[in-house]
């Protein structure tokens, strides 16, 4: 008896885990978003002058930390060139122009601008 019972206990549990191998990855793949995610995706590969941190200007030879800080809190932005409109030098002017393509704008989320986390979002070398 006590053998029967394991061999019905050992079948339930390898159809549970053949079900879960089975139907877990569909019913996960589309939940798996979140606002910041859809953010993300619409960025396309450039920096979002409205909701990236300071720290995603290191890769501008010039532009990060100072004007990478004037750009993070100089928003929120309607288009990429209002940008230019800051109280900017003309060497950094010039440096944002040349890279004017790099960058795109896109509206605000909370979840990405909420607290101090634009300027220190707490990630050292």
């Amino acid at each position: 008896m006590k053998r029967l019972v394991a061999w019905l206990m050992s079948g339930v549990v390898l159809a549970g885990l053949l079900l879960t191998l089975v139907l877990a990855p569909a019913a996960q793949a589309a939940e798996r978003r979140n606002e910041a995610d859809d953010k993300i995706a619409q960025r396309a590969g450039k920096i979002d002058l409205n909701n990236c941190s300071v720290r995603r200007f290191q890769e501008f030879p010039g532009m990060y930390p100072t004007l990478a800080g004037k750009i993070v809190t100089g928003g929120p932005y309607n288009s990429v060139e209002d940008v230019l409109k800051l109280d900017l030098t003309e060497r950094q002017k010039a440096l944002i122009e040349e890279h004017l393509d790099r960058f795109t704008v896109t509206p605000l989320a909370i979840s990405l601008n909420e607290g101090d986390d634009r300027i220190n979002d707490g990630q050292y070398r």
